[in-house]
């Protein structure tokens, strides 16, 4: 059992920690200029462009959250052009110095943080901002986004620096882990890859954050349901680590270690999209 579910407001100083964990090791990469043009592991972005893909993210969030405050109405447009859609936000900022673009950034993150941290447990429940692709969504999942930024970009930033082996830390990957499969995954199903497909399999996470899921695709639709026996009618099972399980669910890589039917296996793996 995870020691924090980071889904319930309980976990709320958890999460935030490991978002400032995350963001000073993102911003001591950004902080030195030799790094600025590195490429990281997001094919089209180098390290400049993360800065700018949080500004991009960042400044939504704010200008949203100030809108739901007002109780206004904001588009959303879905996630199948999110990838699309951020890549070209983020580059747009090539175009701002690198001070200016970091020193906005880090104003952008303590406004954001400041948010965060004054939030009721009535507000990371039940307060709605919408976001810009998923639509409304209460408050405790921006946070996390948080932490999938400062934490999966971290990671991107040091692979491309020639961290090959790195692997998410553990609280940033077990924090993430009900995410993955309570938002991620059920939202990125490929309707072409998942059309016929009707099964179920197992998930298993090792460590301290981990646990036992039953997962089902059907219909087009994947949902993972808590287990507690052995998968034995599961085609198939995949163990993960809790950071290879994340960086899988963002499909950084194919990881963890698969039994079973190899067919079930090879669809699962080709499931998702990418955002």
């Amino acid at each position: 059992m995870s020691p924090v579910n980071s889904m319930d407001y309980s976990g709320k100083d958890t999460v935030l920690d490991v978002i400032r964990k995350d963001s000073a090791e993102f911003f001591e990469i950004v902080d030195n200029p030799k790094n600025w043009n590195v490429q990281t592991r997001c094919t089209e972005w180098e390290v400049r462009d993360m800065v700018g893909h949080m500004i991009d993210v960042t400044e939504g969030y704010l200008m949203r959250w100030e809108k739901a405050r007002k109780g206004e109405a904001i588009d959303t447009a879905g996630l199948l052009v999110m990838s699309h859609d951020l890549n070209e936000h983020a580059q747009a900022f090539r175009t701002l110095p690198r001070e200016e673009a970091i020193s906005r950034l880090k104003t952008d993150y303590k406004k954001m943080m400041d948010i965060f941290e004054k939030l009721t447990p009535d507000e990371w429940s039940n307060f709605l901002v919408t976001h810009p692709f998923m639509g409304q969504l209460p408050t405790l999942f921006y946070p996390a986004f948080h932490v999938m930024d400062y934490g999966v970009h971290t990671w991107d930033m040091r692979w491309g620096m020639g961290e090959k082996e790195l692997r998410l830390d553990e609280r940033t990957a077990g924090v993430l882990v009900p995410y993955m499969l309570f938002a991620l995954l059920p939202s990125t199903v490929d309707a072409k890859s998942a059309e016929g497909v009707d099964v179920e399999y197992g998930i298993e996470v090792t460590g301290e954050w981990g646990g036992k899921w039953r997962a089902t695709v059907k219909d087009g639709k994947f949902e993972a349901k808590p287990e507690t026996g052995n998968f034995e009618d599961c085609k198939a099972v995949f163990t993960f680590t809790a950071s290879d399980f994340v960086l899988t669910a963002f499909q950084r890589f194919p990881g963890g270690v698969a039994r079973g039917d190899q067919q079930v296996i090879e669809k699962v793996r080709n499931l998702f999209f990418r955002i």
